[in-house]
């Protein structure tokens, strides 16, 4: 016991010290929302919208716009883009409460907005949630899980995940729902007791990413349940999980 200890106070303080501190360094290779200088565009060219794989572009003579909620963050559109006016931003701040505020051109995407004060007043302190893989290929989930390790100590904030939904004030949907997870996903959310929350995490929740408009897939969790916050990316780091999460809960404020 002595050593176990002695090794913790060794390894101090690893739990990052955002948001009360600086936000942790992002890898360089870490791509955040895409952004289209119209000034640099060839005329006629719309090279950056065919390349994309699922339609997140949307070009007109004055304005170029890019879907968040659909992009997959994989650079195809910068890679066929021959005047190198695409380009990626940093801002792990992408998360929205309407499907709306994640079209972009260009601006910074609008910031998710805080629940009303009493709906904070019932969720702001503890929130616990039913995490649903509806169709999901794992990379999501997996982001999501890290957010419990201990570099990152989602609990600290009162936010917790919970093995079943009548423990749940809110259901956080991963995958594009398939038909499969029809059925599933609607008695899930039945189950959690209301006021309750759904949280939409990743591309294909969103929008059915990839998948989108496959037979077999119902174009994201808003087909069945009523979504309440958006977070785009394939998958979204998780800093942009954590930050959509605090904003929904007044935790933290504009920057």
């Amino acid at each position: 016991m002595l050593k176990i200890l002695t090794e913790r106070l060794r390894q101090g303080h690893r739990t990052m010290k955002w948001p009360d501190g600086p936000a942790p360094a992002l890898d360089p290779r870490w791509r955040g929302a895409p952004t289209i200088d119209r000034a640099r565009c060839e005329p006629g060219c719309d090279a950056c919208a065919a390349a994309c794989p699922t339609d997140a572009i949307a070009l007109d003579p004055e304005r170029a716009t890019v879907d968040l909620g659909r992009c997959l963050f994989c650079t195809d559109c910068v890679a066929a883009c021959p005047s190198g006016a695409v380009t990626h931003g940093r801002d792990f701040s992408l998360a929205a409460r309407d499907r709306e505020a994640l079209l972009t051109d260009g601006e910074v995407v609008a910031k998710a907005q805080a629940l009303d004060k009493a709906a904070r007043k019932l969720f702001g302190r503890s929130l616990k949630l039913r995490q649903v893989s509806a169709g999901g290929c794992n990379a999501c989930e997996a982001d999501v899980n890290v957010l419990g390790t201990i570099g990152w100590d989602l609990g600290r904030f009162g936010v917790q995940f919970v093995a079943s939904p009548r423990h749940a004030d809110g259901l956080l949907i991963t995958g594009p729902v398939s038909r499969n997870m029809e059925l599933a996903l609607r008695k899930t959310w039945e189950a959690v007791p209301a006021p309750k929350l759904v949280i939409a995490v990743g591309a294909c929740a969103i929008s059915g990413g990839p998948f989108r408009d496959h037979p077999e897939v119902l174009n994201g969790a808003d087909a069945l349940v009523p979504v309440d916050l958006y977070i785009p990316g394939c998958p979204p780091h998780p800093l942009t999980t954590l930050d959509g999460l605090l904003r929904l809960l007044g935790r933290v404020g504009e920057r």
